[in-house]
């Protein structure tokens, strides 16, 4: 057992890899280490795709559900609670199965991150005023005047990305891409990674699930799920949570920014921009494992390649 690699299921939003994980289940005793930034917090069920309670009996399912929506867990803090999970698992005979699509996640396991500088909630508010004054577009802007090369990889409303690489500016008087060319902390935890990935092989049908799947979490009543949060007056658009593609946006509309229906169509455009960087991160791994997640027998091409690495008990 502990010689057998540690396999990851990996792929864009809509690609499938529930489906998947549900067919592997049937032939091997998984248990999934979820990598995802927005199932992480309660409460935020419908607009993440959270599995179902049923789901979560049928198969465990860890890193569910471990953060209010006003805290905060980072990619450091993944790679030790997944390094112990795995362990854990494994003591019970079992099969980990990495699964989620939050690359910086498995890259954080596998290779470490950078010791960056800490969170600065000063610095981020004001960021946030800035962004809110003259929108993100122009705070993209002031950091590739600090920082061309990071700038030059993020897109001009990647909030989240932007509002960080600025943060470490402003905090260490360094840009955050002379951090990451600094050497990464070596991993030793001993295991080996094999990559799975479910990938399209036409873009635009997956452009085609994204839109419906984001239309069918609206008529199971997300628009409440963030209605709930909205009103619990200690969330703001700053947290990550509130950032999460598909919330931010109808938070936008609750703030009375934009109306529901352009709220709806950037939430389907900022998911599809999401699914690029996933693919566009995928496609960058070495040596993976690339199946057509529109193809009707994915999830048994999936399992096909799995028997290659976990023998069938």
């Amino acid at each position: 057992m502990t010689e057998l690699p540690i396999l990851c299921l990996a792929g864009p939003t809509a690609s499938g890899k529930s489906a998947t994980t549900h067919t592997l289940a049937q032939h091997w005793p998984i248990e999934i280490i979820v990598m995802d930034s927005a199932t992480i917090y309660r409460g935020m069920d419908i607009g993440t795709a959270k599995p179902s309670a049923q789901e979560q009996a049928a198969i465990p399912h860890h890193l569910l559900d471990i953060r209010d929506p006003a805290e905060r867990y980072s990619a450091a803090q993944f790679a030790a609670d997944a390094q112990a999970l795995i362990q854990d698992i494994r003591t019970r005979g079992h099969l980990p199965l990495l699964c989620g699509g939050t690359m910086l996640y498995y890259k954080a396991l596998r290779e470490g991150l950078n010791e960056l500088p800490g969170a600065d909630q000063s610095i981020r508010d004001q960021l946030d005023e800035h962004a809110r004054q003259e929108g993100w577009p122009a705070v993209h802007a002031r950091l590739a005047l600090v920082d061309p090369d990071t700038a030059a990889r993020l897109a001009p409303n990647d909030s989240q990305r932007i509002q960080r690489a600025l943060e470490i500016y402003l905090s260490s008087g360094r840009p955050m891409s002379a951090w990451l060319q600094e050497q990464r902390p070596a991993q030793n935890d001993g295991l080996r990674y094999i990559t799975l990935s479910l990938e399209p092989s036409d873009r635009l049908q997956l452009h085609g699930r994204i839109a419906q799947r984001y239309r069918s979490m609206l008529e199971q009543g997300l628009l409440d799920e963030v209605r709930r949060l909205y009103a619990r007056g200690d969330l703001h658009a700053g947290l990550p949570s509130v950032r999460c593609v598909g919330y931010r946006q109808i938070w936008d509309y609750l703030d009375g920014a934009i109306s529901l229906e352009n709220a709806i169509d950037q939430a389907i455009a900022a998911t599809r921009q999401l699914a690029k960087r996933q693919l566009t991160w995928l496609r960058s791994e070495p040596g993976r494992h690339h199946v057509d997640c529109l193809a009707s027998d994915a999830p048994q091409q999936i399992v096909d390649i799995v028997q290659r690495y976990w023998p069938r008990p």
